[in-house]
């Protein structure tokens, strides 16, 4: 068994609670939380043992063996290093840090400690992202990638009334870019590879992050159109244009339904059914990865991760919007 710990206590870390109880070979036995009454009553609500309020202290514990970090973004990269420095596997949520900068010191304290550190990305692990794959080729020569994901943020509304939560702050590294945007560029660069230039545009809100944004990318013979917002919604499907054929996927962000229109008139469905947790599969392959030696994904790479942080701050270089991270 691979014991568990968690930082966050948020709706995302109950969902990974509820999904990896699924997956073979995982223990839940560490809650970190800034104050003791909310570790607490996260170690009651989800029956977790070992409870703490200094996360170094957690990195250095001999409870755990891996800590799946859920805190905001900016928070990512100290977290992670220091886990990784005491000898713990490190499941991070995406987007895994504020820049490439944070991201290559991750990676390279991976590499130092000898350990598994991996971007949660759960869409490219799911069996719908595995059908993609395998069918692309039907499509023939790929000519566009489309991918949108709009959705108005349930804190939204308190941001119009002058609350500004932390879904909104730029010292989170937070915004429609970095929550949302990177759920249809990731896609993109484990299909495609790093684009060989990319144009963006976005509206930033008075707080300091963006509230939507578009993206072209530009590859040798084909380019890739993003949409991405947390103030409005849309009910797009993704689409990936070949010269034989064009796959359509109802959902970038949780791939399960997915077809092939062909040119002479065959439909042809390749959806794979999902019939537990979709984060279940982002924690079984982390869980694999430990207990057969390896120590990256396949998939959610080093080098996939990097380059999907590339695109990100290009696109935020170009729309003007920085972090306090990126002045650090």
């Amino acid at each position: 068994m691979i014991r568990f710990g968690v930082i966050g206590t948020n709706w995302i870390t109950d969902h990974f609670i509820e999904a990896a109880r699924v997956a073979e070979g995982f223990s839940l036995t560490a809650v970190y939380s800034r104050t003791e009454e909310r570790a607490a009553a996260y170690a009651a609500k989800h029956n977790i043992p070992f409870t703490f309020t200094d996360a170094a202290e957690m990195a250095a514990s001999s409870e755990l063996d891996a800590v799946y970090i859920a805190s905001p973004t900016s928070l990512h990269a100290e977290l992670a290093i220091m886990f990784m420095s005491k000898g713990k596997h490190v499941l991070c949520e995406k987007p895994a840090a504020s820049n490439t900068r944070e991201l290559q010191q991750m990676v390279d304290a991976a590499k130092q400690y000898d350990v598994v550190f991996m971007e949660a990305m759960k869409s490219t692990q799911m069996p719908g992202f595995a059908a993609i794959m395998e069918n692309l080729p039907k499509l023939g020569k790929v000519r566009r990638y489309f991918a949108s994901y709009c959705q108005y943020s349930s804190r939204y509304d308190a941001y119009k009334a002058g609350q500004v939560l932390n879904a909104f702050k730029p010292e989170f590294s937070n915004g429609a870019l970095m929550d949302l945007g990177v759920y249809c560029i990731y896609p993109l660069v484990v299909l495609f590879g790093q684009p060989d230039e990319i144009r963006a545009s976005g509206y930033l809100l008075e707080s300091g992050v963006d509230g939507q944004g578009s993206l072209i990318a530009k590859y040798a013979d084909m380019e890739a159109s993003i949409m991405y917002s947390k103030i409005s919604n849309s009910s797009l499907l993704a689409e990936i244009q070949g010269e034989e054929a064009t796959m359509t996927i109802d959902s970038i962000n949780l791939p399960i339904n997915i077809r092939i229109s062909y040119r002479d008139g065959r439909v042809e469905d390749v959806s794979k059914p999902v019939d537990r947790p979709t984060m279940s599969y982002e924690v079984e392959s982390f869980i694999d990865l430990i207990q057969s030696g390896e120590r990256e994904s396949k998939l959610n790479s080093h080098a996939n991760s990097l380059a999907v942080m590339r695109v990100l701050d290009e696109a935020r270089r170009q729309q003007g919007l920085v972090y306090p991270a990126d002045l650090k």
